[in-house]
């Protein structure tokens, strides 16, 4: 069992399983491409803070981490933070990991905060778990696995911070969830005036619903309680089928209620670009008794990586990498337990190359234009010289509450990574291909995810997220000095 485990997860991991919501580059220096055009930046300069993306270099004020216990000490700290800030007229901006992409986790010129605690504290009776808003998945994880229990949806990789989680109101592989935030059933943050306050659906009910989603723009969390459910061991159900059909098949393999992840994926390849699809489901195995500890990033996993990366520029391999995901990858197939599926971090597919950044995109469809969608991306994506080395479709269920939700009505959520040049020509041409798609996905009634890179128009964000206005005014309201904010505020929300 332990072999066949590993041997499978180094098959998906090789397809691009480990990918999550987010980057998977490392900070660090960035030196000039190989082919010789002047590099977008060549080194991160002293007193500046970047992202996942490399691209998002921005001078701040202060960086502190903050590692104090959830109670006075760390609230505190924040507030000692918040005068200084009030007093200068700076902004203040709280973080965990910074995988966004655009910026949207730095305050320019001002006061950045990082989160690093890892405290869970279960509560088995009530299938619920309390959680410093810094901490990681993987602590979250290790602290339910041995109780038999896991998060009831999460980001799928386990290097996010779980306040950021909950900021970005991220989605993972669970079925038939909305996105993370559906799953908390309440809040603490520190307002701007340095209040610590509780919020949920039923108390403050509508600053819960803005933090939802609301970017840190709202105040600083401290911790969060949310929901958990039993691990168990699965069995992945592999189906395949023409691109153009996945979106319809995905709905309606949810209609067994014995199905609690799902995700699906397309081949990259360009001469049959998007025309094919792997949807692969779980249920519950026969046999639950005596579950393994969740596994973590093996050896196989690591080595998994050259295939993943070996695709760039290299259409063999990307064919040889669709053949191992759908012919065999549902041979190996063997159980693993939700956890060990989720207990994955985005360093595993790190491509390690300072000439390059990986750069993802995220696309919401309602499941039946998800063939239109599949059309626009053959005549959008090809027509870029922006190397697509990967695509994960998930489902997301109907996001009603948060006030910037990209899921009004059920939807596919398409992930696509791209390794993009460090150049300032792949900029641009990555931020011509962006808008083009977003332009077509909003003329499906669909959406695009907000953590990446800031390539849509003024005009685009507003008509992809139609309560911004509303959301810019609440928040000019609760925070009149605009303490809080970061490239996303400053970008799309500020104009409003």
């Amino acid at each position: 069992m332990g072999l066949l485990r590993l041997t499978r997860r180094a098959a998906l991991l090789g397809a691009g399983a480990a990918l999550g919501a987010w980057g998977s580059r490392a900070l660090g220096p960035r030196m000039p491409s190989p082919d010789g055009t002047r590099s977008l930046r060549p080194a991160d300069a002293p007193g500046t803070l970047n992202d996942a993306s490399g691209l998002s270099e921005t001078p701040v004020f202060r960086h502190i981490t903050v590692t104090e216990d959830v109670g006075e000490p760390l609230v505190n700290r924040f507030r000692n933070e918040l005068d200084e800030a009030r007093a200068s007229g700076r902004p203040v901006c709280l973080s965990a990991a910074r995988h966004s992409m655009g910026g949207q986790s730095i305050p320019r010129g001002g006061h950045a905060i990082t989160c690093d605690n890892g405290f869970v504290e279960p509560d088995t009776a009530n299938g619920l778990f309390r959680v410093h808003a810094g901490a990681r998945w993987g602590q979250v994880i290790a602290a339910l696995d041995p109780l038999g229990f896991s998060p009831k949806v999460m980001q799928s990789n386990n290097d996010f911070g779980v306040g950021s989680t909950f900021c970005v109101n991220a989605h993972g592989w669970p079925v038939p969830h909305g996105p993370m935030g559906s799953t908390v059933r309440s809040i603490r943050l520190v307002t701007q005036d340095g209040d610590w306050i509780t919020c949920s659906r039923d108390e403050n009910a509508e600053l819960f619903a803005m933090t939802m989603g609301g970017y840190g723009l709202t105040g600083l969390i401290t911790d969060l309680t949310v929901e958990m459910v039993p691990n168990r061991r699965l069995e992945a159900t592999y189906a395949e089928m023409p691109g153009e059909a996945l979106g319809t098949a995905f709905v309606a393999a949810l209609e067994d209620p014995a199905v609690e992840m799902a995700y699906g994926r397309l081949n990259v390849e360009r001469a049959r670009f998007f025309e094919e699809a792997l949807l692969i489901s779980y249920r519950p195995a026969a046999d639950q008794s005596d579950l393994p500890p969740a596994a973590g990033s093996g050896a196989m996993s690591r080595a998994a990586r050259h295939i993943f990366r070996a695709q760039l520029g290299n259409e063999p391999v990307k064919r040889a990498r669709w053949w191992t995901e759908t012919a065999v990858a549902p041979w190996l197939a063997g159980a693993a337990t939700r956890n060990s599926l989720i207990n994955e971090p985005v360093v595993t597919l790190d491509d390690r190359d300072p000439g390059r950044t990986d750069i993802l995109h995220e696309y919401f469809v309602p499941p039946d234009r998800f063939a239109d969608f599949t059309r626009a991306c053959r005549e959008v994506i090809p027509a870029s010289y922006q190397e697509l080395l990967n695509v994960t479709l998930r489902f997301v269920a109907p996001d009603p509450e948060s006030w910037l939700s990209y899921a009004p009505g059920p939807r596919i959520a398409a992930v696509m990574l791209f390794s993009q040049e460090m150049t300032l020509r792949a900029e641009e041409d990555m931020a011509r291909m962006t808008r083009a798609l977003i332009g077509r996905v909003l003329d499906l009634g669909g959406s695009y995810y907000l953590p990446y890179r800031p390539h849509a128009t003024g005009a685009q964000f507003a008509a992809a997220y139609p309560r911004a206005a509303e959301f810019a005014a609440a928040k000019r309201a609760l925070d009149p000095d605009l303490r809080f904010r970061n490239a996303l505020w400053d970008r799309y929300l500020e104009p409003l």
